[in-house]
């Protein structure tokens, strides 16, 4: 199945890599421009083997799937140079955060199945958590297209369209809050006394014990973590300074702005279809 990515950043990268390792796509069928830096078509050339390409008409030729990876920016410009080349039976899936399907169909002037998603960049290792939306003229056969390649990198959602800039503060920014997180602890660990060394892979254990906790429970987050927070013990003096701390509601505040940025970007893209 042809695909083509338009953008050929770190998410682009992501989802190439994942598809890849998963066998979902084949490298030879998979094909990637961008703007104009060719080092990085280069570098993901060699790397996975996938063909690359300035030649607009040519990667876009019988493409089933053509992925809009580009920033919400350089959406209009993105869709202006694909536009002609598009074949009227290609599924467009959308990587752009805030793009509206309907302002794809509107840039196209005329009708096309577009799916637009949101996954995130543990789409590398095949844990992306991707919630897509699909308008009224994807297929069936589409559909399933678009959640086996997303499946395939991942767990895969579908929502309503007007729950994905929530989904983009959740889960599509997701990673960098645990990252930040682990961060914090690379740090605690340093000031505590430990060499990195030793460090590093107990907080990447701590993590993914607790995630396998919460996906193994029934209960939520705050029945577990209270199931580790003795009274008197250490737990409980750590947890005591995040309250203080004010660090769940920290966390609760960023998503809410990542979410609110999210249809920031999104404003551009909210006129009404031309008649």
């Amino acid at each position: 199945m042809k695909t083509t990515f338009i953008g050929a950043g770190s998410m682009a990268e992501a989802m190439i890599s994942g598809a890849i390792s998963s066998g979902a796509l084949a490298a030879g069928d998979i094909y990637a421009t961008n703007r104009a830096d060719e080092g990085r078509l280069q570098e993901l050339k060699a790397r996975y083997g996938i063909h690359t390409s300035y030649e607009t008409e040519a990667i876009l030729s019988d493409s089933h799937i053509v992925v809009l990876a580009v920033k919400p920016k350089d959406a209009r410009e993105a869709l202006k140079k694909i536009n002609a080349h598009l074949s009227p039976s290609s599924l467009i899936i959308t990587l752009m955060a805030g793009v509206t399907t309907r302002f794809i169909e509107q840039e196209a002037g005329r009708p096309f199945a577009v799916v637009r998603a949101m996954p995130n960049t543990s789409a590398a290792v095949g844990k992306s958590a991707t919630a897509i939306a699909l308008n009224k003229y994807v297929t069936e056969e589409q559909k399933l297209a678009a959640l086996a390649l997303f499946s395939s990198v991942g767990l895969t959602k579908i929502v309503k369209e007007e729950q994905l800039d929530a989904v983009t503060g959740l889960s599509g920014s997701g990673p960098a809050y645990i990252y930040y997180v682990a961060e914090a602890m690379e740090q605690a660990a340093e000031a505590i006394g430990l060499e990195k060394e030793t460090a590093k892979p107990l907080i990447i254990q701590t993590l993914l014990g607790a995630a396998e906790m919460l996906s193994a429970s029934e209960g939520k987050a705050e029945q577990l973590r209270k199931g580790v927070t003795s009274p008197g013990g250490t737990t409980e003096a750590g947890i005591r300074i995040l309250e203080a701390e004010k660090v769940k509601q920290a966390f609760v505040d960023c998503i809410v702005e990542a979410t609110a940025q999210s249809k920031r970007l999104g404003l551009p893209y909210q006129s009404p279809i031309k008649q």
